[in-house]
């Protein structure tokens, strides 16, 4: 009997050993590779899909909301009506090696990135700053140009992480953060591991180790949900097998909404399109819905203007460009154009290849012939973003509040009209809600009407995950994998 009961004890505990031990790693899947794991020296938002929130922290945050919250500054006072801006850090912060931070390291983050030899790919985000200084090692006062209401929101970006001087130079690779998971093995072409940082400052993350795969081909990303090799696609590149997956129990399909404007970008530089008629014969050639039902299979909202949707200031206009193929062929007429062949470059993204084959085929039905290029995310960032050596590409914009890229001069669309250049300079200045919300929907009137690029829809966010996991943000402010609250659940 007593032998029995030692027996049946030793059982039950052997089952409820590892019953009761929470699963603390997860596997994620993702489309693009980070080209570097900097989030201050890159444009690319796979960066900040593993970095943000992670690895690398700011000021201020994006909460998944889109608010702003605070983050290593726990709060921060507003003087000289939004000129000047004190932020109270918190105490007793670590980079993963165990240095301190400090209100040092924030004059060294911010002073790096408005250097004229930055390679931060938001220098803008920084241009306003006149001067950063440490009040004490937890006060960090930064004194602007001129008011700016919106500077919380610019610190928000990833592209404003705090860095140490100490390790900077080695963030492409070997990021040192203060983020509540550190860096663990990167094997390229295939994976990254973050491991959970026990030394970090806020609250503790359930998770122990996150696994990044690299999964580009759409029926790959289904063969590996259905396998559970990942856990969870938080930006899912196979819409055409949803349905699918909302039948499996397994799963739960998590569709929300991003700040990816979708466009079909065009290189004002190059004639014929430093034409405004040829740019708004392209964007009249251009049926939206077909390609959100034949790219998207249904998933993605129409936009006219850079803009999104959902937010407070959105302005309709659709009707600035309709489809229209036979407006299309006369403007072309206009402007003497005949026998246009223009190069596409398009990157992996299942969104841009598919999408840029309906493109292709709406084009040549009102005479424009394209050369199509299929690129890989390296190449179509050298070549393309950096090079500006392209006629058509197609890709998403997912920063937030993005209008300034049409303002700068050297930007790939080559657009930088002075008056619109203007209009954001007044923008930037704008501290009152009312103005600034006058001047969002002015900008985006402006653009829909220069048709500097040719706006396709709004990205959904289509996200699958296995059914017990919880805390994967629904919907994307900005690109992000935010593991904080991340947990498995039984």
């Amino acid at each position: 009997m007593f032998r029995t009961l030692l027996t049946t004890a030793a059982a039950l505990a052997v089952l409820s050993g590892p019953a009761l031990a929470a699963k603390d790693a997860i596997t994620l899947g993702m489309v693009l590779e980070p080209p570097t794991l900097d989030p201050t020296s890159g444009a690319a938002a796979a960066i900040d899909e593993v970095t943000y929130t992670n690895l690398f922290e700011g000021l201020t945050r994006f909460g998944p909301d889109g608010s702003i919250l605070p983050s290593l500054a726990e709060r921060w006072d507003v003087q000289e009506d939004g000129r000047v801006y004190d932020f109270h850090l918190h105490p007793g912060v670590k980079f993963h090696d165990g240095a301190d931070f400090t209100a040092d390291d924030v004059v060294f983050s911010l002073t790096r990135a408005m250097a004229e030899e930055s390679t931060n790919a938001q220098k803008g985000l920084f241009e306003g700053i006149e001067s950063v200084e440490a009040v004490s090692p937890q006060l960090a006062r930064v004194t602007l140009k001129a008011p700016d209401g919106a500077f919380p929101f610019k610190m928000a970006w990833g592209d404003a992480a705090m860095v140490d001087e100490a390790s900077a130079a080695g963030n492409s690779t070997r990021p040192v953060g203060t983020g509540p998971f550190m860096f663990g093995e990167w094997r390229q072409g295939d994976r990254l591991t973050l491991t959970r940082f026990d030394g970090y400052w806020g609250d503790k993350p359930a998770l122990a180790q996150a696994t990044f795969r690299f999964i580009g081909d759409p029926t790959a990303a289904f063969a590996a949900m259905m396998a559970e090799d990942v856990d969870a696609f938080p930006t899912y590149p196979a819409p055409e097998t949803l349905e699918q997956l909302k039948a499996d129990p397994r799963f739960k399909v998590i569709v929300g909404t991003t700040e990816g404007e979708t466009i079909l970008s065009m290189n004002n530089r190059n004639p014929p399109l430093d034409d405004i008629r040829v740019r708004r014969a392209i964007a009249l050639a251009v049926d939206r819905q077909a390609i959100i039902d034949g790219a998207m299979f249904g998933y993605g909202t129409p936009i006219g203007s850079h803009f999104p949707p959902h937010h407070p200031d959105y302005v309709d206009l659709l009707d600035k460009s309709p489809h229209d193929p036979e407006q299309a062929r006369q403007l072309l007429a206009e402007a003497g154009v005949q026998d246009l062949t223009l190069r596409l470059a398009l990157p992996p993204t299942p969104y841009a290849r598919r999408g840029g084959e309906i493109v292709a085929t709406q084009l040549r039905a009102v005479g424009i012939a394209t050369e199509t290029t299929n690129m890989e995310w390296a190449q179509w960032l050298e070549t393309v973003h950096k090079g500006h050596d392209y006629d058509l590409t197609i890709i998403s914009h997912v920063e937030p509040m993005d209008v300034d890229i049409f303002a700068r001069p050297d930007y790939y669309f080559g657009y930088a009209d002075p008056d619109y250049v203007a209009l954001h300079d007044r923008l930037k200045a704008a501290v009152d809600p009312a103005e600034r919300s006058a001047l969002l929907k002015e900008i985006q009137a402006k653009l829909a009407e220069d048709q500097p690029v040719a706006w396709l829809f709004q990205l959904a966010k289509t996200g699958v995950a296995n059914a017990k996991i919880e805390g994967l943000w629904e919907n994307s402010p900005t690109p992000a994998n935010d593991l904080t609250e991340v947990r498995w659940t039984e």
